[in-house]
């Protein structure tokens, strides 16, 4: 149940398309000042060397298993992911969206499909997303999802970024109105690769053309068993981490609108984390300890240092009650040393985590990491190689 989130990564990973696109050399960088309550996820522009990539989960019946697997596997792969690096040395951005399809709660007349989250780079309201998922038996309709989330979503036309859809259910693709070949054309030509990953044995996913909506984009096929569990390897720094990712939520500082609410959440999907499996928390701790782990839209820490707002423009009313009475030189000061704060418990958490990844290494029987962890790694490393990425 801890697979998918390899899913999501190798989503973030497979860096590449057959084209003979590479990511970016030369970075355009470009500041901007807000005002902190009219920060909005509209707001920011994508970056350059951007990956992109719309998660479609079946949640009909048959796959709890499936959705339980993404939950578990998403910290897996953004830190897998945090190791990518372009020719610029520029580590790129990531972005998730995320539709679920085949379940009867949905419209019939939406095909069943929903989206759940559009292109966010929130990892709170990813993680958040994901356990709201639930299941129902219903119509999977592959090609009507796959058309659905081209239409819905910016995929911008930036040939140097990285685009990805990754389809994921256990029914004939070919189902529903909408032909799946007319779908995954439609995708090739926004230069977006369709990977699909049939959750099942592998010749009946050839027989029911999961291998052919891949192919037609240049996309990897795999088929796994979505009702696997992944046994974790309980290691001595696991507590540790635990440990440091609890000072580290005291070093954010809630401020605008968004605040106090997406504090909230940040707590939420530690204790979500936490509630599948210890392990799952070590390894979300560890994403939060990463450069994609960004919160400028509600934490000061993060908005100074990206210049998201001035101290000097921020109402009074916006700020938690501690900085209210604060004149600007101390509220700067006071950020200044959360900062730093964070930073060093974040150093704490990487070098604790690099123990704790030698540790697993030496631990570990060959092909515990599991189905869907192995086959999707190695389709990114192939397609990554396409977009002239490097991996630490």
């Amino acid at each position: 149940m801890k697979n998918l989130k390899n899913l999501i990564g190798m989503g973030l990973m497979t860096l590449a398309f057959t084209t003979t696109y590479g990511c970016e050399t030369k970075i355009k960088k470009e500041t901007k000042t807000l005002i902190a309550h009219a920060v909005t996820a509209d707001d920011s522009e994508p970056k350059n060397n951007t990956v992109k990539i719309a998660l479609l989960l079946d949640t009909s019946n048959s796959m709890d298993g499936l959705i339980n697997q993404a939950k578990a596997q998403l910290w897996d792969i953004v830190n897998k992911f945090t190791h990518a690096k372009c020719g610029n040395e520029e580590r790129p951005a990531l972005q998730i969206a995320l539709y679920q399809y085949g379940n009867d709660n949905l419209s019939s007349r939406e095909g069943y499909v929903q989206q759940v989250l559009g292109f966010s780079d929130d990892l709170d309201e990813i993680s958040e997303k994901l356990f709201s998922l639930t299941t129902n038996g219903g119509e999977e309709f592959c090609g009507e999802v796959i058309q659905t989330s081209l239409k819905q979503l910016d995929w911008g036309k930036n040939e140097d970024h990285l685009k990805m859809i990754f389809i994921a259910g256990n029914e004939p693709f070919d189902q529903g109105k909408l032909n799946y070949q007319d779908a995954v054309t439609n995708a090739k030509e926004k230069d977006v690769v369709v990977n699909t990953i049939f959750c099942g044995n592998y010749e009946q996913g050839i027989n029911t053309y999961w291998k052919n909506g891949a192919r037609l984009t240049g996309g990897e096929y795999i088929a796994i068993d979505h009702n696997r569990e992944i046994v974790h390897i309980d290691t001595p720094y696991d507590e540790i981490i635990i440990k440091l990712n609890s000072k580290l939520n005291k070093t954010y500082i809630s401020y605008g609108a968004l605040g106090a609410s997406k504090m909230e959440s940040q707590r939420i999907q530690d204790s979500n984390a936490m509630e599948m499996e210890e392990a799952v928390a070590v390894k979300r701790a560890v994403s939060k300890s990463s450069t994609l782990y960004k919160n400028s839209k509600w934490d000061l820490v993060d908005a100074v240092e990206d210049e998201m707002v001035e101290v000097s423009d921020i109402p009074k009313e916006d700020l938690p009650s501690e900085l209210r009475g604060k004149s600007n030189t101390e509220i700067e000061n006071y950020i200044d040393t959360k900062k730093a704060e964070r930073k060093r418990i974040q150093k704490e958490i990487q070098e604790a985590n690099k123990k704790r990844e030698a540790y697993i290494a030496k631990n570990q029987k060959e092909g515990s990491t599991g189905e869907l962890e192995n086959a999707m790694l190695n389709a990114i490393k192939k397609q990554a190689e396409k977009k002239n990425y490097t991996w630490d």
